[in-house]
């Protein structure tokens, strides 16, 4: 009797402390993430917003960029207010509740970004390997039907793994050593077995996450191959131009995301703990910050939009 009252636990809230072992550096560490995320906001405010406006980006590269720059501005605006909270007040407490709801925004939120991505290298193979059929193919109503089938696979996959945790029985402890809420924190406090738990995450993030980098990779094999085949120089620095945008964002996203996943399942205690939650954190600051920077120095069109806006702005003041 004794073991089921202790099982059956589940704690009011719990403890969020941060990045463990750097705790007498959390202000210090608070800065550097504090400007990255008004970085961030402004930079994906300012890009979503010319996209919006300007009726010119109205085109299939550009509204699934702005799809990814909403999915920035929310993964970042889920996770970072509430380190900085950490960080400056030792706010450390969340209900079961609120984490169990920034896990699932994280995850979603993660699944859908990436099939984003796959979305924008299929957008820039029709583009450059199809360009006859491009506008025929890429219809706005397509692009709305792709952007709402990345929203309901994200809920189908990441649902499943949420409901994994809540049927789990908690122990007294309630401290997450993380910043934030995250699938496999929350199951490690449970007295129940977490075997499922973890099989489903791994095995999640190989059939969702690892299948979007093969269709990514073998979309800009097909477009490197097209690319090269171009007889004109000036068209192959246009299209390898805004590749390299995209294969830029594609590497900030998914490198520092299976490099936490995996250390932090595989890596035992090769790699300090402090390093992998530093890591997590970096990864839902950093891409949201560097993405629209990406765009806007490599991406003719949008840097010229966003600079005739200011010039515009600039003349109202006067």
């Amino acid at each position: 009797m004794a073991d089921v009252n202790h099982t059956a636990f589940r704690p009011g809230t719990f403890l969020l402390v941060g990045i463990p072992g750097l705790e007498k550096f959390h202000l210090w560490i608070s800065l550097p993430f504090f400007s990255m995320y008004i970085f961030a906001l402004l930079g994906n405010l300012v890009l979503l917003f010319t996209i919006v406006r300007e009726q010119s980006l109205h085109k299939p590269m550009y509204l699934f960029l702005s799809a990814l720059t909403v999915a920035d501005l929310l993964l970042s605006t889920t996770t970072v207010p509430r380190m900085l909270a950490i960080f400056w007040f030792r706010v450390g407490d969340i209900s079961f509740g609120a984490c169990i709801a920034q896990a699932f925004l994280i995850h979603f939120i993660f699944v859908a970004e990436s099939a984003i991505l796959v979305a924008m290298a299929f957008d820039r193979y029709v583009a450059i390997c199809n360009p006859l059929r491009y506008v025929t193919l890429l219809t706005h109503s397509v692009i709305w039907r792709i952007e709402l089938a990345a929203v309901v696979r994200s809920f189908c996959i990441v649902l499943p793994g949420i409901h994994l945790v809540l049927r789990l029985s908690y122990c007294r402890n309630r401290v997450i050593p993380h910043s934030y809420c995250e699938h496999m924190g929350i199951a490690r406090l449970a007295c129940t077995s977490i075997k499922v738990n973890a099989v489903y995450g791994l095995t999640v993030a190989l059939l969702s996450a690892g299948i979007d980098v093969v269709f990514i990779a073998v979309s800009y094999g097909l477009i490197l191959r097209a690319v090269f085949q171009l007889p004109s120089a000036g068209a192959r620095r246009k299209a390898m131009s805004t590749c390299t945008s995209h294969l830029c964002i594609i590497f900030l996203f998914y490198t520092p995301a299976f490099f936490s996943f995996f250390t932090h399942r595989f890596g035992g205690h090769s790699i300090p703990r402090h390093v992998h939650i530093l890591l997590a954190c970096l990864y839902v600051v950093v891409p949201p910050m560097l993405n629209p920077v990406i765009y806007g120095v490599n991406n003719k069109q949008i840097r010229e939009t966003v600079m005739s806006m200011l010039s515009w702005m600039g003349s109202r003041r006067n």
